[in-house]
Order: structure tokens, then sequence, then C-alpha cells
């Protein structure tokens, strides 16, 4: 691999960690691959993108009619099948953050509900 190549792909490195894309994980997954395995990061990394989708396709179909949340899941999976790491951290993220409103406005709801008596 020339230099420039090199430098171009520890800058792309950098700025993923910069930007909060990777963690110290990433880090172990790397000392991990050696010689005997020099594509073993780019394989799990697909294979999380391939368990991510299955995953958010179990979600979306035993979703209750969570409207917002299997919007977000479609996303989500598109970004994953597409490969586009961005798309899912931040899709993900934000399907995290839709099931968690869902669970907090449902448990008022069904608290004001039962206090109704309905």
């Amino acid at each position: 691999m020339d230099r420039n190549l090199q430098r171009q792909v520890a800058s792309m490195r950098k700025s993923l960690f910069d930007q909060g894309y990777l963690d110290e994980q990433f880090i172990q997954l790397e000392d991990l691959q050696d010689d005997a395995n020099p594509n073993f990061v780019e394989e799990i990394v697909t294979l999380f993108y391939t368990d991510s989708a299955k995953l958010i396709r179990n979600i979306d179909n035993a979703l209750i009619g969570a409207k917002k949340v299997k919007t977000e899941c479609t996303q989500f999976r598109e970004y994953c099948n597409a490969g586009n790491a961005e798309g899912c951290i931040r899709t993900f993220q934000q399907v995290k953050q839709e099931l968690a409103t869902l669970k907090r406005k449902l448990e008022t709801y069904f608290e004001i509900a039962r206090q109704a008596g309905t």
C-alpha cells in the first residue's frame, strides 16, 4: 500500500473515532486481526450489518402499532443493507430513542387508563 493511501486510511480511522462513531471496542477487534486473518475486522463489521438488520426486522415484525419505531427500523435496515455505517449508527440511536419515548408515553397512558377505570 502506498504512503498516501496509508495516510488516508489513518486519517479516516481517526475521524471515525473523533466523531464518536467508534470506541475502544473497535480497537480490541483490530487487535485480533493478524496476517492469518487480514480482513477480520471487515468480516465482523459485515456480520454486524447482517445480524443487526435481522434483529431490526424481528423487532419490526413484533411491533404493536408503533408507527415511529417501525419507520426508524425500516430506515435502519435500509442503511445496513447499503453498508452505510453513519446512517446505521444514526438511525439505530433514533430507534432506541423512539422506543424509550414510546415506552414512557404508553406507561403514562396505561397509568391514566387504570385510574379512569377503563
